[in-house]
């Protein structure tokens, strides 16, 4: 059990957790004050044109009713009349200047945290959820709303009811407000202790819907998966007990709140009981008309009705705290670009490629590169081969400059790419990796969405180079065929096309290949070589090869194993030192590829490889023919 001193602490430190966020709400608030004070004087006029029904009671019962005063019926009718319609009018005025501005709000939370995210570094979606990331762009701000919309507003306009309503009961009988008072302050010490108990609840539930959104949008992402592993029973337990937990949540929440209602109407009987019971011997008494009476219970239901009104809209504006906490968190986190030591902006660069002594590690504990250092020299091609898991990704990451080096540097002719501005290095970027991602868009968009302003015609040049024509002009829309979540749609080597034609429109100085061809059988693969050679040609050019045929002509490999470099050289080099290339090499037996070998060069274990280069040769001559006037279109040089 945690001792006094620790609860104590505790307190002191929510307390301070309450303070640090003042700075946050003013900054939300402090742009649209202007609207709010409009909305504080619009909530006044709303609040006290409210009272003028109850207030016009007493006179109602008393003079019209009991002393038959008929001509005070008329102006108090037309009086509650106007009252009415100043309610109705300052509601209307209050709902479209407030929600809509809420709203509005909420709409530039969620573009301002969905651009933030989006300037994240890749190490913070290493470490984070997609599904919990959805929620924080579209769920935690949701809440915020009332802190600008009429929450807020409701709030004070509640109090100041309130207020009026306490100062009418005193003047009437303060007695009677006494004793009302007392019941409904040990009721709101309650509902105080009850909401402490409460509060934790709300805060775990959008933490729980996180989760669940998570693993349903990777289970729904992955249904070929789970359906190829007769998975659909087990995906359903996990999914039934994510909302099982949810549920318990939302059950835990509903008791909490049922048991207030009844304790409040319980309250509410016993001081209707008394305010009766007292009532009645005063009105016999002769010190108070039945018209007060009347009167004394309407602004005591004006007391009880804002209390409940201030607890429940201050449940919402905690819940829209602590939403705003969760967003200033993620907008807190620092954007690639923020790094003070960036200022660098890269020209157009040559491409000489420097690891020096470069160690890396994704955890602090568990250093996965150790001492990586070599040298790409501009349009040359630098093969990484290895057992899976080796650091052959991490390194590409760190040329792509997706993670920065725990020590060492990666320079970028010359310049240390920790220096340099991300978006004038990565314009110049190319990256086709062995995971195709399309976006579900078309077959145009997802080749355009390398360079938005590139021309038809460069489109075109990039999908004739990388063989995207052959199948796409074969479609019913072509160039417009949507190719579904994820290139659904299209087969894994019509998606590694698009893929390669991406890159080829980005017309990039450094290359990266992470197994480009390996979604190709041998004939696709085939007929995509000539575009990969044109592309590959005065680029800097990174591969991550697996099968060890399709870099025999490379001007250097690099052997990685458990985060180090064991070997480097050419193939021939390797080949003869007989060290872990020559063993991984000799093991794979696969079909030598084209790739790296010049025009008419074959090898040993490369002639079906050579015999399909020919027969693509002897068949496509013409189409051939116009790969070099496509790569000069996309470069702007014809």
């Amino acid at each position: 059990m945690p001792s006094e001193n620790e609860k104590s602490l505790t307190k002191k430190e929510k307390r301070k957790q309450a303070w640090k966020s003042l700075p946050d709400v003013w900054a939300l608030i402090h742009p649209r004050r202007g609207l709010l004070i409009a909305g504080f004087a619009l909530m006044a006029v709303n609040r006290l044109s409210g009272l003028v029904l109850p207030a016009s009671t007493k006179f109602f019962v008393d003079n019209v009713v009991t002393k038959r005063q008929i001509h005070l019926l008329t102006p108090i009718v037309l009086g509650i009349l106007a009252a009415t319609i100043l309610q109705g009018i300052t509601s209307f005025t209050l709902t479209q200047l407030l929600s809509k501005s809420a709203q509005k709000m909420i709409t530039d939370l969620r573009r301002q945290v969905q651009a933030h995210i989006g300037r994240l570094p890749v190490s913070f979606y290493d470490a984070n959820k997609t599904g919990v990331l959805v929620s924080r762009i579209m769920s935690d701000v949701e809440g915020v709303r009332n802190l600008v919309g009429t929450g807020l507003v409701e709030f004070v306009g509640g109090i100041m009811t309130a207020i009026i309503a306490l100062v009418y009961l005193i003047h009437t009988s303060v007695v009677m407000t006494a004793v009302a008072f007392s019941v409904l302050l040990v009721f709101g010490f309650a509902i105080n202790k009850a909401f402490a108990t409460i509060r934790p609840i709300f805060r775990a539930r959008p933490k729980i819907t996180a989760e669940v959104t998570g693993r349903l949008t990777e289970s729904l992402g992955g249904v070929r998966v789970v359906k190829g592993y007769h998975a659909e029973e087990r995906e359903e337990g996990i999914f039934a007990t994510g909302v099982q937990r949810l549920l318990d949540n939302v059950l835990k929440t509903l008791t909490a709140t049922s048991l207030m209602s009844l304790s409040a109407a319980g309250l509410m009987g016993v001081v209707s009981a008394f305010i009766m019971e007292v009532g009645a011997h005063k009105m016999l008494g002769g010190t108070m008309t039945l018209g007060e009476f009347f009167a004394f219970n309407v602004f005591l239901g004006l007391l009880i009705a804002p209390v409940f009104q201030i607890v429940a809209i201050g449940t919402q504006i905690t819940e829209a705290i602590t939403g705003l906490e969760r967003t200033r968190e993620i907008l807190n986190e620092t954007k690639e670009d923020d790094d003070p030591r960036r200022t660098v902006t890269l020209g157009r660069i040559a491409g000489q490629v420097v690891l020096d002594d470069v160690s890396f590690a994704y955890d602090v504990r568990k250093e996965v590169l150790h001492n990586i250092s070599f040298t790409a020299e501009p349009g040359t091609v630098t093969a990484l081969v290895g057992p899976s898991g080796a650091g052959k990704s991490t390194i590409i990451g760190l040329l792509a400059a997706f993670y920065v080096p725990a020590s060492g540097r990666v320079s970028v002719d010359s310049i240390d790419l920790s220096t340099v501005k991300l978006e004038s290095y990565r314009t110049q970027l190319g990256v086709v990796l062995q995971e195709t991602f399309l976006f579900d868009g078309t077959i145009r968009e997802n080749v355009g969405f390398a360079r938005p302003d590139a021309t038809e015609a460069e489109i075109l040049a990039a999908c004739r180079i990388a063989r995207v024509d052959e199948f796409a002009e074969g479609f019913e829309k072509g160039y417009e065929t949507v190719v579904g979540e994820r290139g659904v749609r299209l087969s894994g080597g019509q998606k590694q096309r698009v893929s390669i034609a991406r890159a080829i429109l980005a017309d990039p100085r450094i290359l990266i290949l992470d197994e480009a061809t390996s979604s190709l059988d041998s004939e696709s693969e085939a007929l995509i070589q000539e575009g990969l050679r044109y592309l590959m040609r005065g680029r800097t050019t990174f591969v991550i090869a697996h099968r060890l045929s399709t870099i025999r002509r490379a001007e250097q490999i690099l052997v990685v194993e458990a985060g180090r470099i064991i070997e480097r050289g050419t193939h021939e080099s390797l080949y003869a030192a007989g060290g872990r290339y020559y063993d991984l090499y000799t093991k794979q037996h696969a079909v030598a590829s084209n790739l790296f070998l010049a025009p008419g060069e074959s090898s040993s274990d490369g002639d079906e490889s050579a015999t399909a280069d020919d027969n693509r040769r002897s068949g496509n001559g013409a189409k051939e023919a116009g790969v070099t006037d496509a790569m000069r279109l996309i470069r702007g040089q014809g």
